[in-house]
């Protein structure tokens, strides 16, 4: 090996260049809180934290779905819960009008009142979300679930769709509930030995019209009706009361595998700063040295041994 003033020059300047490395390395850890600034820093950690990061993504990604579903199914629960009260008290106001003591005048009154508490279940039926689509419509969400036409009567204009949307990577949960599921059909008889259907609004009116007509009979069929029509409301109220549950559930379940996840990134990337204060203050001092080192050796020149 060859000894020169060309290698001295080489060998110190490539030591200062390493050295300044190092520490513009632990400085930029410093600055960011990360161990790794960039891929080539580890390879294998910087590929480990990516895979973390996708995972994260897409957790994240059904939380925020949770959010949503969450929110309208308590819109239809509220609803479903609102409708059961008015329908508790159109029960009550019947079993008042089949009271005998009752005069007709009386009746009248009370079937007035019916008619506005059936006008609120009307109106409880078509609720909407918060982005502004109706609960109970199925995938017809654009529009009303239930519309009355000009001589009152009123009819379902959704669909049977029940959509579900993803909550996890292998859980899906209900997001509505179609309206003909919860404000269901009652089987009457005519009278001559049929069984027919008639809709759940139809039997609120012909109750209505008993009541106001003095009826017995078609207040008494009404009583009996009610009691079909609030077990659709029960049920409705039971199925999104267990699909609130999953929600709650699953919500417990993504918060911990998000918060796992989140701790293994950070012990993967997060900088350990006392060890990288430690290891900055060792490469200020090593540079100093270098420094030092080669303003010494600049000043000598093989020359000066020569004879």
């Amino acid at each position: 090996m060859k000894i020169s003033t060309s290698l001295f020059f080489d060998r110190s300047t490539q030591q200062l260049s390493n050295v300044q490395s190092n520490l513009s390395q632990t400085q930029e850890q410093l600055s960011t809180g990360k161990q790794i600034v960039k891929p080539s820093d580890a390879p294998n950690k910087a590929a480990l934290v990516t895979r973390l990061e996708s995972e994260l993504s897409r957790q994240t990604s059904y939380q925020d779905t949770l959010k949503s579903v969450n929110v309208r199914l308590t819109a239809e629960e509220t609803a479903l819960k609102n409708t059961s009260d008015v329908m508790y008290r159109i029960k009550e106001l019947a079993t008042q009008a089949a009271n005998d003591t009752l005069s007709d005048q009386d009746r009248k009154g009370v079937a007035i009142e019916l008619k506005t508490l059936r006008d609120q279940v009307l109106s409880l039926a078509n609720s909407r979300d918060s982005n502004g689509n109706y609960l109970f419509a199925g995938s017809k969400a654009s529009q009303p679930a239930f519309s009355q036409d000009a001589k009152g009567h009123v009819s379902y204009q959704g669909d049977q769709a029940r959509m579900q949307v993803n909550i996890g990577d292998s859980r899906r949960v209900n997001l509505n509930m179609p309206g003909s599921d919860v404000y269901n059909r009652v089987v009457r008889d005519d009278g001559k030995g049929n069984k027919t259907g008639v809709d759940f609004f139809q039997s609120l009116d012909d109750l209505v019209n008993a009541v106001q007509s003095v009826d017995q009979v078609g207040i008494q069929r009404g009583l009996s009706e009610i009691d079909t029509l609030q077990n659709g409301i029960s049920e409705g109220l039971g199925k999104v009361g267990a699909d609130l549950s999953v929600v709650d559930l699953q919500t417990n379940v993504l918060d911990q595998v998000v918060l796992n996840l989140k701790s293994t990134r950070s012990d993967v990337e997060d900088l350990d700063y006392t060890a990288a204060i430690t290891k900055m203050n060792k490469d200020q001092l090593a540079l100093q040295a270098a420094q030092s080192s080669f303003a010494k050796i600049s000043q000598l020149s093989l020359f000066t041994y020569l004879n």
